[in-house]
């Protein structure tokens, strides 16, 4: 670990926070950007994960209070699912120091590529909101839990697998869905980061470092969703999927 950040160093970091903000606003998968730049700079796994967290945070609450501000995100809808992503973050948090990642980080890649060709495949997939095939509060206490406790544990795809659950099981247009996965990514965020700052693994200046790019890149990411259509969305989508794939199979696989 660096004994003092440099000034190069920090606008390395506050680069990497603005395009991770960017892209996670849209399409989630920032972390493919930001925790291997926290890594890069000389931080210790754990303190890059902590501080990863630490940093996404603050993007994901731009994002989240830009999309209710326009309008595609009702809060007290989303209640139940808030409580049952910080449930399942606050388990899932806990069991990754007991349990390891192994299977997960096998099983991941082979989940996402199915997304990809799913959204691929279907071109019509999410431009206009549908009936919802699943009440919300059952959707809620399934893939909160589920998704909390995977996004605390783990949390590569994330966003990924949130956006296609509320398009196919909801019924949500691209846009909708992109909104609504935020306030629950943020949800687990926010969890994760409470365990990680009383476990000592948060670095305060490169955080806020890439946190002030966050914020940038987030601001910027959400507004361009209040004001494109779902066709950007969908093919933002899948790049930043095909992305978060190889990164991960070379991460698994190769490296």
């Amino acid at each position: 670990m660096p004994q003092q950040f440099t000034l190069p160093i920090l606008l390395i970091l506050f680069a990497g926070g603005f395009m991770a903000g960017f892209v996670d606003s849209i399409a989630g998968g920032g972390g493919i950007i930001s925790l291997p730049i926290l890594l890069s700079v000389g931080l210790p796994p754990h303190f890059a994960l902590g501080t990863n967290k630490f940093q996404s945070s603050f993007g994901s609450l731009m994002a989240s209070i830009n999309y209710y501000r326009g309008g595609l995100v009702q809060v007290k809808k989303l209640g139940w699912g808030i409580i049952f992503t910080a449930i399942g973050a606050t388990i899932g948090t806990l069991a990754i120091q007991q349990l390891s990642q192994e299977l997960l980080q096998y099983l991941i890649p082979v989940l996402l590529l199915i997304v990809f060709f799913i959204v691929l495949i279907s071109k019509n997939l999410g431009m206009k909101d549908e009936e919802g095939k699943l009440n919300p509060n059952l959707f809620f206490l399934i893939f909160g839990l589920l998704l909390g406790f995977y996004d605390g544990f783990f949390g590569p795809g994330t966003g990924n697998f949130w956006m296609l659950a509320f398009v196919f099981l909801l019924g949500f247009n691209l846009r909708k869905a992109t909104a609504h996965t935020k306030w629950v990514n943020f949800t687990s965020n926010i969890v994760s980061l409470i365990f990680f700052a009383i476990g000592g693994k948060i670095l305060i200046i490169p955080g806020l470092a890439m946190a002030a790019g966050q914020l940038s890149g987030a601001f910027l990411g959400s507004k361009l969703v209040l004001r494109s259509g779902a066709r950007f969305i969908r093919a933002f989508f899948l790049v930043v999927t095909a992305a978060t794939i190889i990164r991960l199979i070379y991460t698994t696989f190769i490296q």
